[in-house]
């Protein structure tokens, strides 16, 4: 009888660890980008749901890129919209490498992924459909080697 009750608590104890790792993200998504090269007109759009008015929540931009990018970092417009706040479009650079050209992503095989807090600890007025908007703004257009953008909302913790 013992060692079945042993059992059962250990049953008990791994699945309160796995109800505690789940994942609290509104949103965590990338978008592949076609042939690994970014296009001006390609813009790819986001949604989050957001039901919790009284909750904060930090935002942050993913990109992959391979080991044959050209530059030591990137230029993104993010276009938001939603219920309650005002269209608005911010520009964010994200260093992709070191001054010595060392990648600063972690390395996935041959690619480098990337995730940057861009808004931490905002506030959404109102429940509903929040839109992001991601595109690429730099010089080269196309712009290559860059695999997947995407973006994380993720509530704050209380």
């Amino acid at each position: 009888m013992q060692h079945g009750s042993t059992i059962w608590r250990l049953v008990f104890a791994l699945g309160i660890l796995v109800i505690s790792c789940t994942d609290t993200a509104v949103v965590d998504k990338n978008v592949a980008i076609a042939d690994n090269t970014w296009h001006y007109d390609d813009q790819p759009r986001l949604t989050a749901h957001i039901t919790d008015t009284g909750q904060r929540y930090n935002i942050y931009l993913n990109l992959r890129h391979t080991p044959d990018y050209r530059y030591s970092n990137i230029f993104l417009l993010v276009h938001q919209s939603g219920p309650g706040i005002k269209d608005t479009t911010e520009r964010f650079e994200l260093r992709l490498a070191a001054p010595d050209g060392r990648w600063l992503g972690r390395s996935t095989g041959s690619m480098y992924a990337h995730q940057e807090l861009i808004r931490q600890n905002i506030h959404f007025p109102d429940t509903g459909l929040y839109h992001f908007i991601i595109e690429q703004n730099m010089r080269e257009n196309p712009l290559r080697e860059v695999a997947d953008v995407g973006l994380r909302v993720e509530p704050v913790a209380r």
